[in-house]
């Protein structure tokens, strides 16, 4: 049984470490340009600070993803590793959050701020935000599967 839990882990923490890689490569990959009323302007995901966000959670996320594939679920670190689960699982929704605030606006616009839709001008970029959204949705997903399953584990130690 407790071989069954480890390759549950650890094909968990894989595809959260696929996931959240994926997020920040298509994120700090966005970029296009668009020129409107004879004023060229650069959409890249470095303009939004919760774009920034985004990409660094998810940037965080992938390189403890790999160190936590690592470690042996025998040693004391193992409680550090849940507890660090629990982070991930709160940093990575927060960063969702803010990166969907942001590219709501973006493809809406706000009427009441007088702020304009974007994606119209910058397809290209609203649709690589949207597929670092969509992976980095789903590194967060995978996480909370991941820490409910740990709880779940540690709950149950039945061999």
């Amino acid at each position: 049984m407790a071989k069954i839990k480890r390759i549950i882990t650890t094909l968990l923490r894989l595809l959260v470490l696929g996931a959240a890689l994926s997020a920040t490569i298509v994120i700090v990959t966005s970029r296009d340009s668009a020129e409107v009323l004879n004023l060229s302007f650069d959409a890249k995901y470095t303009n939004a600070r919760a774009f920034v966000y985004f990409a660094i959670t998810n940037a965080i996320a992938s390189g403890y993803s790999f160190i936590a594939l690592f470690l042996s679920f025998s040693t004391p670190l193992w409680r550090l590793v849940f507890l660090l689960d629990v982070f991930m699982t709160l940093l990575l929704t927060s960063s969702i959050s803010a990166a969907l605030a942001i590219a709501d606006v973006g493809k809406k616009g706000n009427s009441h701020a007088g702020w304009l839709p974007v994606c119209g001008q910058v397809p290209k970029f609203c649709d690589h935000v949207t597929g670092a959204l969509i992976a980095g949705f789903s590194a967060a997903v995978l996480y909370l599967v991941l820490l409910l399953y740990s709880i779940h584990a540690v709950l149950n130690p039945k061999p």
